[in-house]
Order: C-alpha cells, then sequence, then structure tokens
C-alpha cells in the first residue's frame, strides 16, 4: 500500500498501533478487513487534510459580472464579503465588475476580455442571448468554469446556476395574489394586475412570469394581467414605461414587481391614484425593507444569497479539484415570504 505519510501519523489517524499499521502498509497476514479499511481511510484523510492546509496558501482569482441596480449588486458584494471566510480551501479574491445597464455588446466584451486575461472562474448574472451563450462556452472551453446567478443561461457549457427558484417564486406570487384579491363579485370586471420585468431576456424573470401567468389564470380566470418591460429595474425608466401604461390603465388591482424599480413605481401610482390592493416585490434590499417598514408594499418574495454565493464557491472549490466532488442535488434557494412582522434585522 503505497502512502507519504510515517506510520506514527497513520496510526494516530486510524486509532491503531504501529505494529498493527506496519502489518497493513506491508501486505501481511493476522489482519481483519476491517483493519485493512481503517488504515485505507486514515491515508485518505491524511490526503484529503494535507490537500486542504496546501490550498489554503492558494489564491484564486474569480470574476463577479452582474448587470443590475446598484441595490441589488450592494447586496451581492455584502454576501460575497460575508462568505468567503467560511471558503476555506482557497484564498478567493473576488474581482467585481457592476453594471446597472450592460448591453449584449458590452457584456460579450467583458467576457472576452476575461477569458484573454485569464481568470479561476466566473459568477455571472447575464442576459440570456445566443452572444452570451457563445462566450459562456469559450470561457468554458478556456478552462474558465461559469457559474449563472439568479438568472440562469439554460443549454450553455455553464457549470451551475445557483439562486432562487423562479418558477417556485412565481407560483407563490399566484398563490398569496389570488387569496389576497378573493373572488370577482358577480357582474363585475376584475381589476388587472400589473407585472414588470427589468428585461425580457433575464431568463429567471421570464420564469418568474411564467408560472405567474399560468397559475394566475387557474386561481383567477379572467383576471388581465399586464406587462411592463425594459426598465432595467432603474426607477427613470421603470417610471417612464409605467406613465405611458397608465394612460390606458383606468384601474389596477394589483402588481406584481419581478423587475423591481418599486419606489418609482408607487410614486407614480400614487399621482395617478392608482394605488393597488397589494404590492408583491422581490429580493430584500435596503429600498423594499423601507417600503415594507412604512407598509408601502405587502410584502417581499426573498431568498438568500449568501447560501447562494457559499454554493458557488464550493461548485468552484469543487471543479478545480481542492475539495470533494458536490453530488447533483439543485442548487436552487427556497422562496421565504417576507412581511412587516417578520421583517428580519439588517446585517
Amino acid at each position: 500500500m503505497t502512502h507519504r505519510f510515517p506510520i506514527k501519523e497513520i496510526a494516530r489517524q486510524a486509532g491503531l498501533g504501529t505494529a498493527t499499521v506496519d502489518r497493513v502498509l506491508n501486505n501481511r497476514a493476522h489482519v481483519s478487513d476491517q483493519t485493512r479499511a481503517r488504515v485505507t481511510a486514515a491515508l485518505a484523510e491524511l490526503q484529503a487534510q494535507e490537500a486542504q492546509l496546501s490550498a489554503r496558501g492558494r489564491r484564486l482569482f474569480i470574476d463577479i459580472v452582474v448587470e443590475a441596480p446598484q441595490r441589488f449588486t450592494k447586496q451581492i458584494r455584502s454576501a460575497c464579503e460575508a462568505v468567503l471566510p467560511q471558503v476555506s480551501q482557497a484564498v478567493y479574491r473576488p474581482r467585481f465588475l457592476f453594471q446597472e445597464l450592460m448591453q449584449p455588446r458590452e457584456m460579450t466584451a467583458t467576457l472576452t476580455r476575461i477569458r484573454k486575461r485569464g481568470s479561476h472562474g466566473v459568477i455571472l448574472k447575464a442576459r440570456n442571448t445566443p452572444a452570451v451563450h457563445q462566450m459562456v462556452d469559450a470561457l468554458t472551453q478556456a478552462r474558465i468554469p461559469v457559474i449563472t446567478l439568479v438568472t440562469d443561461l439554460p443549454d450553455s457549457a455553464r457549470l451551475a446556476y445557483v439562486g432562487l427558484d423562479n418558477t417556485q417564486a412565481g407560483r407563490t406570487a399566484a398563490y398569496l395574489l389570488a387569496q389576497m384579491l378573493g373572488p370577482t363579485r358577480p357582474g363585475t370586471a376584475p381589476d388587472p394586475i400589473l407585472t414588470t420585468r427589468s428585461q425580457q431576456e433575464f431568463q429567471g424573470e421570464a420564469a418568474r412570469f411564467s408560472a405567474f401567468a399560468h397559475h394566475m389564470s387557474r386561481a383567477c380566470p379572467g383576471r388581465e394581467i399586464v406587462q411592463i418591460t425594459g426598465g432595467a429595474g432603474l426607477d427613470r425608466a421603470t417610471r417612464a414605461a409605467l406613465d405611458q401604461q397608465l394612460i390606458t390603465l383606468p384601474r389596477i388591482g394589483a402588481v406584481y414587481s419581478i423587475g423591481g424599480g418599486n419606489r418609482a413605481m408607487l410614486r407614480a401610482l400614487q399621482e395617478a391614484d392608482r394605488l393597488p390592493q397589494c404590492f408583491i416585490a422581490h429580493d430584500l434590499d435596503a429600498e423594499n425593507r423601507a417600503l415594507l417598514q412604512q407598509h408601502d408594499i405587502t410584502l417581499v418574495l426573498h431568498h438568500d444569497l449568501t447560501q447562494d454565493l457559499l454554493r458557488a464557491f464550493q461548485a468552484l472549490s469543487a471543479w478545480h479539484g481542492l475539495s470533494p466532488p458536490i453530488d447533483d442535488s439543485p442548487r436552487t434557494s427556497d422562496v421565504q415570504i417576507i412581511t412587516p412582522h417578520n421583517l428580519p434585522s439588517a446585517r
């Protein structure tokens, strides 16, 4: 049995005497199968510990590239800073590239630069476009693993997706709104539901909307769903899109805000005297926390970004051979329902 550890160290790890370990290593007689298994396990444990100790001195540079409003990228940065002390396999050095609006051409150029410069991995929130798919495939071919965050790039060569189960979130929003709105009174036309998405190309938002619309049509048949898209979750652009829609929308029963820009939306709705019966938003950022505390929105569908990023770094560690391979279990986060009455303390 080949090894590179002193017999005393193996014996200590296995909880056996040195003479017994010596007999196992030299394949001598009068040793039980159980004892041989204990020595084999001890060697594997010592090898894993040695790899972990050497890895702690290794630095890995990870590029975190995100198109999102600043209120959300602040959450990502904070979650990353909270997670990294828990990751012991290596010393991770994140390089953040955040932009509130990143056109596909800009995203492609950014990923091209990363491929040429080199990286130990990319954590990516990007639109689901053919050009981005091609760049993810190119990064993977260059031995740079890609983890998609919050919104996925299905059928690309990305290593893994981490983030909210967006289909579950859409179904949850539909169920909650149906319960809050209640049945339509006979002989009356139900007020429409307004939904907002920051960009059509974000697969995660598309999955939320699709699940929401499907389950809402079954729970509240006949209630119209009006979409606003393209505001990028930014106040000015979202407000402009909503103002245009309000011209032909005399009443609003509820709002399901998938893409953000909620303070600007509420201001526009109040000025137009169209405040809804209930308002569901996503992500417990500083803005939504304040709106919840003021009871301006009804509830927030939230998920734990720290767990998402922890799973991302675990997947990267496994890809680099610094930890055992992770299983194929889903890495999606369950939706949490946050109201003014169970609002967690700010970090």
